[in-house]
């Protein structure tokens, strides 16, 4: 049973939630209650005023980032914790293999590497809820441990244990117990946080965007919706090269990840996705190579959800050129391989729906923008006003380099 890390103590709760793993693993998380979360907001204010100054916090974070990628740490709920403990159990629960979790450490470490001049810390309580689909969104962690009194994370429900490790990296570097905290809560309990909080970040789809509460202190990562503008004068055979790693790269799981694929013509289209769905095809189920490893889904349902998703999207003449068979079992559990599609018609128009704020959904063709935990994208030809909804939309539009 996963513990909560609150009022600088790892806590158990009567609270709790059954998490996912493999076969005959049984593995649980402490919840914390609304109620609980405002009292200790009382709590933090009563103590803050006691803390001391806190100095060389980039020391510590770069400290912490080398222990969560290499080292041993006290996991509370887990006990003594070293980086193959850790790499087994993010297998075992997440599905995420080891090529993985060393790319995503390796890039905690960079990010954290490359930033420029900390930034002068103010008095504020910060709130991180992480999303379950990559550990690397924990550089908002170290972002907001570096600039705030005190920072409370909320982790995935999907998969807790890299934030829990990464606490528990921090606590052993020596960063104060009191300012850091590690909330796991259901949806109302977020709600709670982001009331009790004086700055957030947020990680979601749509549906989370459009149930938060709007703050100016509020800072809302939501889909990234990115595609690649294919140039009409670009070889096929540059073109599947650039294009696999945008798709297939770290499993399909982040923002970055291309969903559409924009071309110049029809035959470029079709000239196009053939190949580039048979490299996919190539692609070795998880844990695979180095490469581009996959990653497998202990919840069954959940994969054949984000499979059903795609094929539910599908139009009439739409072609699914990707021929393995969707799903194969890795470790007793479902493995959702790579899928493209090469959409029928041409995008002629494309009408924005928003949601306090947010855009939903296009409205012309469900496919496009459309995210799933796995490497899919859709192939289709745009026409120029079309092109430019997509791309305005996207955070991030790839264009080969020149």
């Amino acid at each position: 049973m996963l513990s909560a890390f609150r009022r600088g103590e790892w806590r158990t709760s009567l609270d709790t939630a059954a998490l996912p793993g493999a076969a005959g693993s049984a593995y649980g998380l402490a919840l914390v209650p609304e109620i609980v979360s405002h009292a200790d907001r009382g709590w933090w204010d009563g103590t803050r005023t006691e803390l001391p100054p806190f100095v060389g916090r980039r020391e510590l974070l770069l400290a912490a980032v080398e222990l969560f990628a290499r080292g041993r740490v006290f996991v509370g709920g887990l006990g003594e914790q070293d980086a193959d403990d850790f790499r087994a159990l993010v297998w075992e629960t997440a599905g995420l293999p080891g090529p993985l979790v060393d790319r995503w450490c390796a890039l905690l470490r960079d990010g954290l590497l490359k930033r420029g001049e900390p930034p002068a810390p103010d008095g504020r309580l910060s709130l991180v809820s992480l999303p379950g689909n990559t550990f690397t969104c924990l550089n908002s962690v170290l972002d907001q441990a570096e600039r705030s009194a005190a920072v409370w994370v909320r982790p995935s429900r999907r998969e807790p244990y890299s934030a829990a490790r990464l606490v528990a990296a921090l606590l052993a570097v020596g960063w104060p117990a009191a300012r850091i905290g590690l909330y796991p809560t259901d949806r109302r309990g977020l709600h709670g946080l982001l009331k009790r909080t004086e700055r957030q970040t947020v990680y979601g789809g749509a549906d989370l965007a459009a149930s938060v509460r709007d703050s100016p202190a509020l800072t809302l990562h939501g889909p990234g919706r990115g595609c690649a503008l294919v140039p009409a004068d670009m070889p096929v055979e540059q073109a599947v090269a650039w294009l696999l790693p945008l798709v297939a790269g770290d499993s399909g799981r982040f923002c970055t990840n291309v969903r559409t694929v924009i071309c110049a013509d029809r035959e470029q289209s079709s000239a196009l996705a053939v190949p580039l769905a048979a490299a996919l095809d190539a692609l070795p189920p998880a844990p695979g190579g180095p490469d581009w490893p996959l990653t497998v889904f202990r919840e069954p349902q959940a994969a054949h959800r984000a499979l059903r998703s795609v094929h539910d999207r599908m139009r009439p003449g739409d072609r699914m050129l990707t021929r393995r068979d969707p799903i194969a079992l890795v470790d007793g559990s479902p493995c959702v391989l790579p899928r493209l599609v090469l959409l029928q018609e041409p995008v002629r128009e494309c009408v924005r729906e928003h949601v306090r704020g947010c855009v939903q959904e296009y409205a012309c063709h469900p496919l496009v923008g459309h995210e799933v935990p796995f490497p899919f994208a859709a192939v289709l030809l745009a026409a120029p006003d079309a092109v430019r909804t997509i791309t305005a939309e996207a955070l991030f539009v790839h264009r080969p380099a020149k």
